[in-house]
């Protein structure tokens, strides 16, 4: 490591230490003796990186015994690992396997099972998956085989996770890789005792091997090559072997993650961070400075306006209150700015969920950060927020049916049915559509049926009665009433200007929000396509909470010259110039997709843009409440500050 970065990775090692090194209660570390078996289990094969052109070209995953792969099977047939919800979401499916690995005991040579054959069909499928780079993932004992690479910007090495099933060579033409040297590293625990804390995988192609009995077998040379054959009818031979060596490491049991969670250059974070915190700073300054001096200065005079007889207004002060309305037009609309807004119902119900999500995601990333969401528990990160956004339904009905009584709305009925309801629904809708694309490719990717109705029964039975029992809570207290009367006659409102304007105020204040976690969402997305394991919680912590500050304080500003401007809308608008930001979140997602993907079918550009709008709209949905709730507060806090008469 270069040492003008060491003071940067420590820091970043500080942020991500306790995500890296801290271990769930119970999480027990496997103790072997010598001799005993190991499992290996395999996972599904995922698309990775091309070397070629540095891009992503599929998003679909295939189960590890899928027929054309023609792997070898255990003598009873695959069984199924118990996974996490989690887990089953994001795409894992672990089976055992026929590999036969015993602690300490070296094999250089070994073969899987008897020489499989690969028909024309079978080749152009494999030789395919090939050309788009996919990746073999197992596992033993919960740590992912990986390859070794070193970080040419600091010459760190570290693991990768997954290995390549083939290659493409000089005469490009797809090469499979059909034997497996597999590095176990093991940590000595005591006298006998031996924990796995290390993976390595290195695969090469060999045509000439063979199959002796007994499970042995002869290796060929790894520079004949093995190329199957998809352009005639004639099938392929292929003998699948492998060779277990064990080698003994200084790691400790503790901290066997640490060569999988690797930061690329940790002074990206760290620039982008110091770059949002000072746009935050000054905004949050400007904002500051302008709403006090203009908000002090308005009041004093419209209180001492106030206190003049009517007798003086009918003089020479009346030119003063002139003046003040000329001055700022925020107090002229007080009879309006009160008013119910337009579709209370679905306002409120957004306001609900968007409370929900809020307090969801902030626990979550609070988990993360205190280190309790392990990488070495698989799908936890999925798990942890299904189950808070379950048992926080009731934040939402509280929040929703507390607001709708604010708006004086009258469908309570409606509400209280909607809010546990119309965004789950949406959501659950799109990702089941979504899941039939996958579903009709074959994919292992595709959620279970099974695993669905799994969610809409932790859906109906536990996140709909909290709900339930939020909204009739919210509903027996009492609405927040305004500081001042609402007019029963509704005021004109005057042309605005062009900034603020609806399509314009939301562009100009939308793409602030999206600043301030742009580069934190570019490693999110990375991780979350290319599959690699995303950690950097103190980062994300840090970012959310200046997203929170940038949303309150660009809507609060927007809405306060809004109301000069004799413009009492503000509810709706609130919420939609603070949402504003998810549009930018998903052209951030079409601009990655040109630039990083490089999808050869209509169905992988469909399931891009789906799960990217899905995203989006969640984030439209946070986004909007934090502004409206900063705007409800500012609004609050000024008009009951002013004498009404």
């Amino acid at each position: 490591m270069h040492t003008s970065s060491l003071p940067l990775s420590c820091a970043a090692l500080l942020l991500s230490s306790t995500a890296s090194a801290f271990y769930l209660p119970g999480v027990a570390p496997t103790t072997y003796k010598n001799g005993d078996k190991v499992e290996l289990n395999v996972n599904h094969l995922t698309p990775a990186l091309s070397d070629k052109d540095s891009q992503l070209h599929s998003v679909f995953s295939f189960d590890y015994y899928h027929p054309a792969f023609h792997f070898c099977r255990p003598p009873q047939g695959p069984r199924d690992v118990s996974e996490s919800l989690g887990s089953i979401l994001f795409g894992d499916r672990i089976l055992t396997s026929p590999f036969e690995l015993k602690m300490g005991m070296n094999e250089s040579c070994k073969a899987l099972c008897e020489e499989q054959k690969f028909d024309q069909q079978s080749a152009k499928f494999v030789n395919r998956r090939i050309w788009q780079n996919y990746n073999l993932n197992w596992l033993v004992d919960g740590l992912p085989a990986g390859q070794p690479y070193v970080d040419p910007s600091t010459n760190t090495e570290f693991t990768l996770r997954g290995f390549p099933l083939g290659m493409v060579n000089q005469n490009q033409k797809a090469v499979l890789n059909n034997h497996f040297d597999i590095v176990i590293n093991y940590h000595t625990a005591g006298s006998d005792k031996y924990r796995v804390v290390g993976v390595l995988v290195i695969p090469s192609s060999r045509k000439d091997n063979k199959r002796l009995g007994d499970g042995k077998a002869e290796c060929g040379d790894e520079h004949n090559m093995l190329i199957l054959d998809e352009e005639s009818e004639k099938e392929t031979p292929v003998t699948w072997t492998y060779g277990i060596y064990w080698v003994e490491s200084k790691t400790a049991w503790a901290t066997r993650w640490d060569s999988y969670l690797h930061v690329f250059d940790p002074r990206i974070h760290w620039f982008s961070l110091i770059n949002s915190a000072v746009i935050v700073v000054f905004l949050c300054g400007m904002v500051g400075a302008i709403l006090m001096r203009a908000l002090k200065k308005d009041i004093a005079r419209y209180n001492r306006l106030d206190s003049f007889n009517l007798d003086d207004l009918s003089g020479t002060n009346g030119d003063a209150e002139d003046g003040i309305q000329e001055d700022s037009g925020w107090k002229l609309v007080h009879g309006d700015v009160f008013r119910t807004p337009k579709n209370p119902l679905l306002l409120s119900i957004f306001l609900g969920n968007g409370s929900q999500l809020f307090v969801m995601v902030g626990t979550t990333i609070t988990f993360a950060l205190l280190g309790f969401l392990s990488p070495s528990n698989r799908g936890s990160l999925g798990t942890v927020m299904i189950l808070l956004y379950t048992v926080f339904g009731f934040i939402g009905g509280y929040v929703s049916s507390r607001v709708y009584k604010s708006f004086g709305g009258e469908k309570w009925k409606q509400n209280i049915a909607l809010t546990p309801v119309l965004i789950p629904g949406i959501v659950f809708a799109t990702f089941f559509m979504l899941n039939l694309f996958l579903w009709g490719k074959g994919s292992s990717g595709a959620v279970p049926f099974t695993t669905m109705l799994v969610i809409l029964g932790i859906w109906f039975v536990i996140s709909v009665p909290l709900s339930f029992a939020g909204s009739w809570a919210g509903f027996r207290h009492s609405p927040v009433k305004p500081p001042v009367r609402v007019n029963q006659i509704p005021r004109q409102i005057p042309p605005s200007s062009t900034y603020l304007r609806p399509l314009p105020s939301m562009l100009l204040v939308g793409i602030l929000p999206f600043g301030a976690i742009f580069v934190e969402l570019y490693f999110i997305m990375n991780n979350m396509w290319f599959g690699k394991v995303y950690y950097m919680f103190g980062f994300l912590f840090l970012c959310y909470f200046i997203m929170i500050l940038t949303c309150a304080a660009v809507t609060v500003l927007l809405v306060y010259f809004l109301l000069c401007s004799e413009n009492y809308h503000w509810q709706w608008r609130a919420f939609a110039t603070a949402g504003a930001s998810a549009g930018y979140v998903f052209a951030n997602a079409m601009v990655y997709w040109v630039s990083k993907l490089s999808f050869g079918s209509f169905t992988s550009g469909v399931l891009y843009v789906g799960y990217s709008a899905l995203i989006s709209f969640l984030f439209f949905i946070l986004t909007g409440t934090i502004g409206f709730f900063a705007s409800w507060l500012f609004v609050h806090r000024i008009y009951g500050s002013i004498k009404i008469d």
